[in-house]
Parts: C-alpha cells; structure tokens; sequence
C-alpha cells in the first residue's frame, strides 16, 4: 500500500522523536519527593476515614478469629448464602475459624466475593490489586459485593509509596494490572445523579486485620 507524503512525513517525525530522548527540564521536581506530607495520625485511622467518605464499609479486626466471626456475622445479616473465592489461603483461614465457608461454583452466581489485596493507600482511602493476586483481574469488578481482606502491614500513605514498594516487589516483573479501588463504583454521567454500582460493585467492605499476612 502506497503511503502518502503526509503520513510519510509523520512518520518520520516520529521516527525521529523516538531516537532522540527529551531530557527532563526539571529533573529535581520530577517524583523526587512526595507532593504530600503524611499526617500524625495512624494510617488505619487516616484510610478509615477517607475509605467511609466514599462510602466504603471498613471494619477493623483484631485477628483472624474475629475477622471470620465479623464476616460471618455480616454474611448473615444480608442473607449472603454464596460467598465466591478463590484464594486458597483465605479459604482456609476462614474454614480454621469459623468451620467450612459455602463458596459459589461461579461469580455469576455469588452473592459477594472476597479477595487479598496488594495495598492500601491511606491519604486517599483506596484499595490497591494487580493481576498478580490469585483472584485475578475479574472478581473485584464484577461481583456485586466485594469484600477485601487485608493486614495493617500492608498500609501505606500514598500511591508513591505504594508504587516503590510494588517496585522493589516485582523487581522487573511488574503485574500487567495494577488498579486502584476507591469505594464502590459510581457514576453521574446521567443528569449529573450520583448513581452507585454501575461500572463495578454496589459495595465494598475492607476488613483490616492488625497481624501481619
């Protein structure tokens, strides 16, 4: 197919572009520090709150125990008989205390699901996931209810820190999806009326355990 000289001549800036790397003008405001200063609180405390502004449910657990007996206690209280999961370790941790947990054959057909986590992000109440995690990129979007199960030692301030510590994780193999979850899926792109769980799960609970992973 015969290129036209135009596109021939875009081309070729392009070309051109590539091959020659743009120095950065301002190398010493280019992520070299954090924009924001982290606040004298606890992190848990500053995520707790940022999380439920957005209209997420956070529920502190001491341990293990009581984050079963908690999620137990909420499954019932909505009448949640098909919980989907596919993290093995979560399984076990709930069926070790609080007896076996009924798990959904498909996410279709679960009333919630419940996944790990990669981070949590403090100043902005968000939940962070990749591709790496066992459940995967599907099961945080589509279930209705999604629950996340995480651990205190996964708190951090800000997403800069939260990408560093994803850095020196993966090394040079970094997950094909890195998302950040903050509260429920909401849309106002109809009339400009806030409308929830559109594009995502209507709710989504964080239950955070102060023991390490």
């Amino acid at each position: 197919m015969k290129i036209s000289p135009a596109k021939e001549n875009i081309l070729k800036k392009i070309r051109q572009a590539l091959s020659h790397s743009t120095p950065i003008p301002f190398p010493q405001s280019e992520g070299n520090t954090s924009v924001f200063t982290a606040s004298p609180g606890q992190l848990e405390v500053e995520f707790a709150e940022k999380f439920t502004g957005l209209q997420g449910k956070f529920i502190f657990c001491l341990d293990h125990r009581e984050m079963a007996a908690q999620l137990r206690k909420l499954a019932g209280f909505h009448a949640w008989n098909n919980l989907f999961c596919q993290e093995d370790k979560i399984i076990q941790i709930l069926k070790d205390q609080a007896g076996p947990l009924t798990v959904a054959t498909g996410l279709e057909q679960s009333d919630a699901a419940i996944t790990s986590c990669e981070l949590l992000i403090a100043r902005t109440g968000s939940i962070v996931m990749s591709a790496a995690q066992p459940s995967g990129r599907t099961v945080s979007v589509y279930a209705p209810v999604h629950i996340c199960l995480a651990y205190t030692s996964q708190l951090v301030y800000d997403i800069r820190e939260g990408l560093s510590f994803l850095k020196e994780k993966y090394g040079g193999r970094m997950p094909s999806l890195i998302t950040l979850a903050t509260g429920p899926s909401r849309t106002a792109d109809i009339e400009k009326t806030l409308v929830v769980g559109v594009h995502g799960p209507r709710e989504v609970y964080v239950f955070l355990v102060d023991e390490q992973s």
